[in-house]
């Protein structure tokens, strides 16, 4: 590498690449992050001036012929992920890449296959493995605490469904936040061999007219013989809904939701508390820190990735069974899709 630090360019300064130039700005001490770019350079600029970050390139082309720059940070559109890996495998810098590589396993597996020839780093982000909560409940699980996992449960609801202009390009629910999901069951109990949803238009029937769904229940086989559910809302109305259990032969493990505080009011006529954590970037914080950390020292050991581009791959292989699942009314095996 060029320095003590790990040098990054990041492409995509929207949403969750503002979070992750924020993160690696002021809580990743590992890295430096020298440069953005976005196809909308106002925006890149805008990000640029808010996080002091010291350049903006016109384009991913121009961050690649850096040679200065150790690895790239992917937070573009879902539909340049693919191609945007290889060119960074081929440039020779080390990946991080938000999630779902592609909607298609040809693609993925060519982007998979550049990178491995190209022999760099490539990791997928799927922050919630890096939540301190998930990974107590995987500490838990690995350390017999809980005994033989029999059943898995996740409820996983948003404060609000996503604009229809994105509901529209997003692939689907299943793609763009089950996939989050999806990627949790693996982590937390292993392969899984057949999947069966139950899904409808529940929350906006103009989520049905742009052909997706916001409502879904998901059963789940593993290959290990232990049984798992998964409970998708587009809308919880009191904020965002993040629960996991795994129930064992020995006991449970099983996070809650966060809240801003842990007050419980009493009074005479009511015991309340107040609502959960509302949005993504509250209640993941850390686990973004975590998780770029992560990569950083991957790179810098020379080790391989803890979200690998297979890692990446699977959930997708789940969302098509969920897909086909939904379509035929029926369960899918993965060795279907795959």
């Amino acid at each position: 590498m060029a320095s003590k630090k790990l040098r990054v360019g990041l492409v995509g300064t929207g949403r969750i690449g503002r979070v992750h130039a924020q993160t690696l700005k002021q809580r990743v001490p590992e890295v430096e992050l020298v440069t953005v770019t976005d196809v909308n350079q106002a925006s890149a600029q805008q990000c640029a001036d808010q996080f002091n970050i010291p350049h903006v390139a016109k384009d991913l082309a121009e961050i690649l012929s850096d040679k200065s720059i150790d690895a790239v940070v992917i937070c573009s559109s879902t539909d340049t992920h693919a191609p945007f890996i290889s060119q960074a495998a081929q440039a020779g810098k080390h990946i991080f890449c938000e999630k779902p590589i592609a909607a298609n396993l040809q693609i993925i597996d060519q982007a998979l296959d550049v990178v491995k020839k190209a022999g760099v780093s490539l990791m997928i982000g799927f922050n919630r493995r890096f939540d301190p909560n998930h990974a107590r409940i995987k500490q838990a699980i690995e350390g017999g605490e809980i005994g033989t996992p029999h059943l898995l449960h996740i409820i996983s609801r948003d404060p609000a469904p996503p604009p229809i202009e994105y509901v529209k390009v997003s692939g689907g629910m299943f793609f763009d936040m089950t996939i989050h999901d999806f990627d949790m069951v693996r982590f937390l109990l292993g392969e899984v061999e057949e999947v069966y949803a139950a899904a409808g238009v529940m929350v906006d029937p103009a989520i049905g007219a742009a052909g997706d769904i916001d409502t879904a229940v998901i059963t789940l086989k593993f290959k290990n013989g232990a049984i798992g559910t998964i409970d998708n809302s587009r809308k919880a109305v009191y904020g965002y809904d993040q629960r996991v259990e795994v129930f064992g032969s020995k006991g449970s493990a099983k996070s809650e939701n966060i809240y801003p505080d842990a007050v419980t009011l009493s009074t005479a006529e009511t015991v309340r508390q107040g609502l959960p954590l509302n949005f993504f970037m509250d209640r993941y914080l850390t686990s973004y820190q975590n998780e770029l950390a992560a990569f950083a020292q991957a790179v810098a050991n020379g080790k391989q990735p803890p979200v690998t581009g297979a890692d990446g791959r699977a959930p997708v292989v789940m969302a098509m069974a969920a897909m086909k699942s939904v379509k035929d009314n029926r369960p899918v095996k993965l060795s279907e899709i795959e």
